[in-house]
């Protein structure tokens, strides 16, 4: 990793190995701001999001103020320009700091020859850019900042609704926390919410959640170190309430880092949990989350479907099957979706989440539930994929979330808004 030192120059990079490299932003922003203080930590992540939310965009200011785009090794710097020009359209930053502190970065990433053509770009753009902004207003790509692709199939699943996914898509989530009803419930913990002065709301459709006014540390919440409440957003703490644990199940959390289904579960019964996952790392987030909670559930990391390296023999009562998707319900939370997924993805997610279920049902007691669960908002990875399942197996029934839940159309679709995008549909085993 280059040793960059300047916040925008730490930005640039950043953005260099999520869009052309290919690495996860959830990856690629802690390792370049790890040794930033808590104020630059903020001020990075918002550039970098921001950038991520209105590529297309920005890309096209550059097309217009370029005579030639950079590329091979200079293509770091046309991500210092996005940081440049996002900051320009869209923060609060003086112009002036904007233009300064954008040119000042040149010198940390060594490449001071570049100042020229920096300055350039982005004081053009100050003067241009009411009639940029008018034509990029005439590209699809420009207007949405959104892939081609997910545009297509989000005009074919939701006719009516599809621009105001986009728009909710390009907004800041909300933090949403759930309170530990091991030790407080949602009622009492908002007290305790209160009395630090911490502006929050309640939506009583959502039993264990509490939206707060603004996000904040979560070590500033009260007893948040003694496991009293989580950050979880209110759509996915629906996953454990929809399982309906019981006292002495036997209860498989399937894909289940980072933890907070398996902790919330674990929070409404005393039951036993095995949570599964391939990915060894994420697991011990799982490990952690529990030991902050002071709760207990046997670990195994393994594939879901290779049911033969990890199945003991003992069916479950409940299944809480929260399978691998494209992630476009939380594009909002990870803006980096966008451009990283594919339009070719769907249907090989669409295959691995059919084959996930089809090992996972046998494991199921008769009389048994599973709650299917995606944060995802496409018609394929959701009703498409219960549908077909329910066409298969007779020994499955639907059970209705809503009154617009059948088996033609199956499930409860959350889209962007007040929570984030999620799908979830009942299952028992007859």
């Amino acid at each position: 990793m280059i040793k960059v030192s300047n916040v925008r120059a730490q930005a640039a990079h950043t953005l260099y190995q999520v869009v052309d490299k290919g690495i996860s932003l959830s990856v690629a922003l802690p390792r370049y701001s790890r040794d930033l203080s808590p104020q630059d930590k903020a001020l990075m992540q918002q550039m970098c999001f921001g950038v991520l939310r209105y590529l297309p965009s920005l890309e096209f200011y550059c097309q217009q103020l370029l005579e030639k785009p950079l590329k091979g090794k200079s293509r770091v710097y046309q991500f210092l320009l996005y940081v440049g020009l996002y900051q320009l359209q869209y923060m609060r930053v003086p112009e002036h700091a904007a233009v300064a502190e954008t040119v000042n970065a040149l010198k940390s990433m060594r490449a001071v020859g570049l100042k020229g053509l920096v300055n350039a770009v982005l004081r053009t753009f100050q003067r241009q850019q009411q009639g940029l902004e008018e034509q990029a207003e005439q590209i699809d790509a420009c207007k949405y900042n959104h892939p081609g692709w997910l545009i297509k199939k989000l005009q074919r699943d939701y006719p009516e609704q599809w621009q105001d996914i986009i728009e909710e898509n390009q907004q800041q989530a909300p933090m949403w926390l759930r309170a530990n009803n091991r030790l407080n419930n949602r009622d009492a913990y908002a007290d305790k919410l209160f009395d630090k002065s911490i502006g929050f709301s309640i939506d009583e459709t959502f039993q264990d959640a509490i939206r707060l006014d603004k996000a904040m540390d979560v070590f500033a919440l009260p007893e948040f170190e003694r496991g009293a409440c989580s950050v979880q957003d209110a759509a996915a703490q629906q996953a454990a309430r929809l399982l309906d644990p019981q006292d002495g199940e036997l209860i498989l959390d399937a894909c289940a880092a980072p933890g907070g289904k398996t902790c919330h579960i674990l929070e409404l019964a005393d039951a036993r949990v095995v949570a599964l996952d391939a990915d060894a790392q994420r697991l011990e987030r799982v490990n952690e989350n529990l030991e902050r909670i002071g709760l207990n559930a046997e670990l195994i990391c393994a594939q879901a479907e290779q049911t033969e390296q990890w199945y003991q023999g003992e069916q479950f009562d409940r299944i809480l099957l929260d399978v691998p998707c494209s992630a476009t319900g939380v594009i909002r939370r990870h803006p980096d979706i966008k451009w990283l997924r594919r339009g070719s993805d769907i249907d090989e997610l669409a295959q691995l989440q059919a084959s996930i279920l089809e090992a996972i049902w046998p494991l199921l007691k008769s009389g048994g539930t599973l709650v299917y669960a995606t944060c995802s908002v496409l018609s394929e990875e959701n009703q498409s994929q219960i549908r077909a399942f329910l066409a298969k197996h007779s020994d499955a029934r639907h059970i209705a979330l809503h009154d617009k839940d059948t088996e033609q159309q199956p499930g409860w679709q959350l889209l962007p808004g007040e929570t984030d995008g999620f799908y979830y549909a009942k299952i028992i085993k007859q």
